[in-house]
């Protein structure tokens, strides 16, 4: 780590005037910086230090103006009262105790510390040496004191006042089953928009202006998840090459939105962005990360948890405590298994649940926060702690099932209660439109809600949250463009991201003018974004796919605070557009047929008095599939076929006694599929062929018919009953889905 010595002032800083300010014992609780209308109470959890100041600062956080001792501790928590301090005032923590690395103690009262519920946060942090508890440069001996002054590095804590009018209640509450997750980022999405206020990018302001809500609902997502936007730092190595922690998984901060992502000086900005959000229909879903910190590991900085209370804030190698339980692969590891750091993390939750209203949260790396000292646990701690919590349990709670800590990987594992990211849908779909044998078995699992994982103790498909990209891997047009990654722009000779992609370049590497390859391109997009849209479980749109942005190859685009991340909204080329109104149709037809978004697993319904089951696999002969054609190697094409009428009785809906029929063909050649009898129906209908995306009319199929399959396509067939032979037209078909009038904002 090369860190350049800071010019300014460091060891024999002269402490600032003392002004003696009158403190009171206050209350230990709540915990953090607590405006009450006439004061301010600071508490602050620490069972190992000695003795907690308080450091006030002025406006802008640049000058110290007091030390201030707190007063009184209580049950292993700082606290006092200040009576003169107001929403506005700029603090921060220093805090003394044993300097002890080899037992688990880094106390060192040089470095300024944030207070981990510091709800909002001044300034920057700059790299330094001072930022470090030990002397660079004896790391590889004893990990000397540090004496140097950090506070001209460190970002400050502001007090918040708490007030905002919300208006009416506009959660959407959107049920999980009917929920389409459109995942983004607050910089990518709005950086590049010419739409927006220039100086607004970037930030959740520029999310206020209504149109943005308006295009993410009326693309038909319910749900908009946002990359993390805690406080977060930009590692040194990313800084020193000119990069920057661009997705902001390094966390410092758990209760204060990041300062780059505020264009105004007040936290209510992220507030006003979740009301327009909720006024439009929208749900706001928080990717957070409580499972690792900014701190590093043993040669990390002391930012905040590391200089409060190293020993039980962090996971610590039990017989060598100077270093971290690193199953994160960052470097440490936070120690949910003790009571106080636990409860911060809840803390932290319910603030963003009740006082930022958010509708839920994606938990980065989840598992470890299952994990107890003896391994992950779905009964542990944290886990049973928002199932009984009244607020958390009431909210979508979704996990990232793994981490890279032994057992690590715990897909379908997760109580009750959550959904979790199904990983094996992914991969399994990617491979299944590759052409890769012996996947229809599996691919017939994951578009079916991945039952042999999730269905049991009452767990429904949604909790399967299905996706083929996110932000950490290739993106949808890149996965058909590219067999290999291209990551040289992180600066790691492309080292650094996963190899094992699934992915095909269609015989080019990357962008070609070869018109059969683009249209081909063009086609398995269409595939992949039928299978994800139109399978049972959850769907996650990453941001983007819709029009087809590229990152030129890059699947670990982390540190890309550019134009390989930001979408290119001016630059949606004609295909994009007709991509974009392609997934539009997806979701529209998800939406209107209830049995492609059931509550329950299919399968395991069967309607006596009909004879008829929900589900049925089909063989392109138009009879139910044979264990044969189950584990013949080289079988790619079927049907599923799923018929709404055989549903338990109750409240009916519209499109609930439907009968669809999806066919998917991952062949290079034609297909030839009869379509199936089914009792009652009179001729089949073609509402989807991706080799046909855009059509001026529905012609209807006879049952029995042989239906031409094209290789490399996903088909969607609507049983008539009844209905003369005729044409649906697009505008019928436009009304049927309730698609035809919606317009889809101006962002692009």
């Amino acid at each position: 780590m090369q860190l350049k010595r800071s010019s300014a002032p460091s060891a024999g800083v002269a402490r600032p005037a003392i002004l003696r300010s009158p403190i009171r014992e206050g209350l230990p609780f709540p915990l953090g910086a607590t405006w009450d209308g006439l004061g301010v109470n600071f508490a602050i959890f620490s069972a190992n230090a000695t003795k907690v100041e308080l450091c006030l600062f002025n406006g802008d956080g640049e000058t110290e103006i007091e030390r201030i001792e707190l007063p009184e501790y209580t049950d292993e928590v700082w606290h006092g009262y200040l009576p003169s301090a107001r929403p506005g005032t700029v603090y921060g923590y220093r805090v003394h105790g044993p300097y002890e690395p080899d037992a688990g103690h880094r106390f060192n009262p040089n470095k300024l510390l944030i207070d981990p519920y510091a709800k909002q946060l001044v300034g920057k942090l700059t790299w330094g040496e001072e930022l470090f508890g030990y002397k660079i440069g004896h790391a590889d001996k004893d990990l000397s004191f540090d004496d140097r002054d950090s506070v001209h590095l460190m970002p400050k804590c502001r007090v918040v006042d708490p007030a905002f009018t919300w208006g009416p209640e506009r959660r959407p509450r959107t049920s999980f089953e009917r929920t389409v997750i459109y995942e983004m980022h607050v910089k990518g999405f709005t950086k590049l928009n010419p739409h927006l206020p220039e100086d607004e990018r970037g930030t959740f302001a520029a999310l206020i202006h209504d149109r943005v809500p308006r295009y993410i609902r009326n693309l038909g997502a319910t749900a908009a998840e946002l990359l993390p936007i805690h406080a977060f730092v930009d590692d040194s190595y990313l800084v020193e090459k000119g990069l920057r922690n661009y997705w902001g998984y390094n966390s410092i901060a758990f209760f204060a939105p990041e300062p780059r992502y505020l264009h105004s000086s007040s936290v209510n900005e992220f507030k006003e962005m979740v009301n327009q959000f909720h006024a439009a229909g929208l749900e706001v879903i928080l990717d957070v990360v409580y499972n690792h910190t900014a701190e590093g590991n043993e040669l990390g900085p002391t930012l905040s948890l590391k200089g409060i209370d190293n020993a039980n804030y962090y996971r610590l190698i039990p017989d060598q405590k100077r270093y971290y339980i690193n199953d994160t692969g960052t470097g440490n590891t936070v120690n949910l298994s003790h009571p106080r750091v636990l409860q911060m993390v809840a803390d932290s939750l319910r603030y963003w649940a009740t006082e930022m209203r958010v509708d839920g949260f994606r938990f980065d790396l989840a598992t470890i926060l299952a994990r107890e000292p003896y391994g992950f646990d779905e009964g542990g701690g944290f886990l049973d702690a928002c199932r009984q919590d009244p607020v958390l349990s009431g909210i979508k709670l979704i996990a990232e099932p793994w981490d890279i800590g032994p057992g690590g990987y715990q897909v379908g594992q997760f109580p009750p209660g959550w959904a979790e990211w199904n990983d094996k849908f992914r991969d399994t779909v990617r491979s299944y439109w590759k052409g890769d044998e012996g996947k229809l078995p599996d691919f017939a699992a994951r578009i079916a809600g991945s039952g042999d994982l999730f269905n049991k103790r009452g767990r429904r498909p949604w909790a399967s949250v299905n996706f083929i990209t996110a932000h950490d891997g290739f993106n949808l047009t890149d996965v058909v463009s590219y067999n290999e990654k291209h990551n040289e722009a992180n600066g790691e000779e492309n080292r650094d991201g996963h190899s094992n992609n699934h992915s095909w370049n269609h015989g080019v590497e990357g962008p070609t003018d070869d018109e059969a390859i683009i249209e081909l391109r063009e086609r398995q997009k269409r595939n992949l974004l039928a299978t994800l849209l139109l399978a049972q479980g959850t769907p996650m749109l990453l941001a983007g796919d819709e029009f087809g942005h590229t990152q030129q190859g890059n699947n670990n685009a982390y540190a890309q605070d550019n134009e390989i991340t930001w979408l290119n909204w001016e630059g949606i080329s004609p295909r994009g557009r007709q991509l974009l109104e392609f997934v539009r149709k997806l979701i529209a037809l998800r939406t209107t047929y209830p049995i492609l978004h059931r509550g329950r697993f299919l399968g395991t319904e069967y309607n006596e008095d009909l004879d008829v089951k929900d589900l049925t696999w089909i063989s392109p002969t138009g009879e139910e599939m044979t264990r044969e054609q189950w584990e013949d190697a080289k079988a790619k094409c079927f049907g599923m076929l799923m018929d709404g009428r055989a549903q338990p009785t109750g409240i009916k809906r519209r499109g609930d006694d439907a009968t669809l029929l999806i066919v998917t063909n991952a062949h290079h050649d034609v297909v030839q599929f009869t379509l199936p009898e089914v009792a009652e129906g009179n001729h089949w209908v073609c509402l989807i062929d991706t080799n046909v995306p855009e059509r001026a009319d529905y012609t209807r199929h006879n049952i029995g018919a042989v239906y031409e399959v094209t290789g490399r396509s996903f088909l969607v067939f609507v049983l008539n009953r009844g209905e003369q032979a005729g044409k649906l037209t697009r505008a019928g078909l436009g009304a049927i889905l309730d698609i035809s009038e919606r317009p889809l904002g101006d962002l692009g």
